[in-house]
């Protein structure tokens, strides 16, 4: 646990806190430091600068990251390749990156939270024409792993949706049968009408991507974002189950997503988030992406997370300087 620091010295941030192209990031509390890793731009298929995939970032407080390198040794001849989304387990001192190339999961291996990550050679879902945004879980419960992850579904309100399945020991392979977790139930959730797709012509393609899990009382909130990711009704929502593989129910996303979206003109499409512990100990933040109004880059933002009567919310989309606790008034909230 990182040491708590009095309110006076704790850092501000503004966002977005990097200024680079970084989409779908995840945040990794790792050896008193925090890492963080995402999507990087289309332009060279998201190489960094050293060759490798997924840009990597490094801070002590949250607010203040200097750029590391890629984390990523790419795919031996895959010059094309478009890499998504990566998250990091660790595990007895080895670090597990689980990522989508060309829409297929698989798994990369390394010492270091900074890499270089080396694939284990190993397409997690071979039988699934579509998987991607992979993330890891510990149940704090039993210690089991599990994988929560997107693919897609042919039937009522067809589309993207979220499942999730079990890790083995080896952290490498999978066992059982997936689970749903969270589908599509409102038309906010809308990808595209009339989408071609599998050389067919869709009325309404739905997309609910990007989960991520964390216990709470003993509950367990699968965050999930939902809608079109450059679209405006693009948002992080949440269902809560008993049990890592469910069942979830979440019936209060009908309207839109109930824990962050976006403010018109200025922060568009925030989601895809993960969630982390800040400096203080005390304190989650929720990471996520947005857009700029002007749909330059989607980058890094953090806001807090906090747990209301009505369920988690995220105190954003912000754009004014703020600090890396909860002041009191945020604080308040949570008694409401």
């Amino acid at each position: 646990m990182l040491p708590r620091m009095a309110e006076s010295n704790t850092p501000t941030y503004r966002n977005p806190v990097w200024p680079g192209y970084l989409a779908d990031p995840f945040v990794l509390r790792s050896g008193g430091e925090y890492y963080a890793y995402g999507t990087g731009s289309d332009e060279g298929n998201g190489r960094q600068p050293d060759g490798r995939v997924f840009p990597v970032l490094r801070s002590r407080d949250l607010a203040n990251w200097t750029f590391v390198g890629g984390a990523l040794e790419p795919l031996s001849g895959s010059g094309q390749t478009r890499y998504w989304a990566p998250e990091v387990a660790e595990r007895d001192g080895v670090f597990y990156l689980y990522y989508a190339a060309d829409m297929r999961l698989r798994v990369a291996v390394a010492t270091h939270p900074a890499g270089p990550f080396r694939d284990a050679g190993r397409d997690l879902f071979p039988d699934e024409p579509f998987s991607i945004d992979a993330s890891p879980f510990r149940d704090p419960a039993d210690g089991r792993w599990y994988l929560y992850f997107a693919k897609d579904f042919f039937d009522e309100r067809a589309g993207t949706g979220t499942a999730v399945v079990e890790l083995a020991d080896d952290m490498i392979s999978t066992l059982g049968e997936p689970r749903t977790v969270v589908r599509a139930s409102s038309d906010w959730q809308i990808f595209e009408r009339n989408r071609t797709w599998y050389n067919r012509t869709w009325d309404a393609w739905h997309t609910v991507e990007g989960p991520f899990v964390v216990e709470h009382d003993g509950q367990y909130f699968c965050f999930y974002s939902g809608g079109r990711w450059e679209g405006p009704d693009y948002g992080v929502s949440y269902a809560v189950a008993a049990h890592p593989m469910g069942p979830f129910r979440d019936e209060w996303s009908h309207e839109g997503p109930a824990v962050l979206r976006g403010r018109p003109g200025e922060v568009l499409g925030p989601g895809h988030n993960s969630i982390v512990l800040g400096p203080d100990g005390r304190a989650l933040f929720v990471v996520y992406h947005a857009w700029d109004a002007a749909q330059t880059a989607r980058r890094m933002c953090i806001d807090p997370l906090i747990w209301t009567a009505h369920g988690p919310r995220c105190l954003g989309p912000s754009t004014d300087n703020r600090p890396v606790h909860l002041s009191a008034a945020e604080k308040a909230l949570l008694l409401q």
